[in-house]
């Protein structure tokens, strides 16, 4: 039996997803988070063979609870699950540890497949994205000026497009004021961009917020 940890905020797809699995003989939800600390604390108190993480939880992003997971628990496969269009997200969260990706217009047959597969060690992304992970390399110059940004530079520059102000940015991330200012003044010069407006208009663009 394949055992299945969820983290998402929303009930109606925690509730979606519990239907469709349990409607799978080989599969059991065995707990069920709706916070980003609640799915760390999850994960390490209960048994499971794999985590359907969505992106926006409250209170740590889907980025802070991957590369968390992947420090402690390096071998659990963690399957992303998000409304972001793959294109936006995936190659950077199959970078930073991610089993593989799929959005949540995906279909249920996808959704067990991608899980049996990621749970059997592998990885699972779709077509399209695997021909894009391909010509990652030979595409690094005509990459779009938000991927050349580091996690973290990615997590804040997020955070500002959802007109967060610095201080509160700070207090959230357990950084210092200064720190996230040298951020946001990186994040600005990599992207060529001069202000807030200009980066949320960019993050809209480019579906980088919901």
């Amino acid at each position: 039996m394949i055992k299945v940890l969820i983290a998402d905020d929303h009930a109606v797809v925690r509730q979606g997803l519990k239907q469709i699995l349990g409607e799978t003989s080989d599969m059991q939800v065995v707990g069920e988070a709706t916070t980003g600390p609640e799915a760390l604390e999850k994960a390490r108190a209960e048994g499971w063979d794999v985590m359907i993480l969505d992106l926006t939880l409250p209170g740590r992003s889907g980025f802070e609870i991957l590369k968390a997971l992947r420090a402690e628990k390096p071998d659990q496969p963690v399957l992303i699950l998000s409304m972001h269009a793959e294109d936006q997200f995936a190659v950077r969260l199959l970078k930073a540890g991610a089993s593989g990706y799929l959005t949540k217009e995906s279909v249920p047959e996808e959704l067990i497949k991608a899980i049996r597969k990621v749970v059997a060690g592998g990885k699972y992304v779709s077509p399209a994205l695997a021909e894009r992970l391909a010509f990652e390399m030979d595409a690094a110059s005509e990459r779009l000026p938000h991927e050349a940004l580091s996690d973290r530079e990615f997590q804040v520059m997020q955070m500002i497009a959802t007109g967060k102000a610095v201080k509160q940015i700070a207090e959230e991330l357990s950084l210092s004021v200064k720190t996230v200012s040298t951020y946001r003044a990186r994040i600005l010069e990599k992207m060529n961009l001069k202000t807030n407006a200009d980066l949320i208009h960019y993050a809209i663009q480019q579906r980088l917020i919901e």
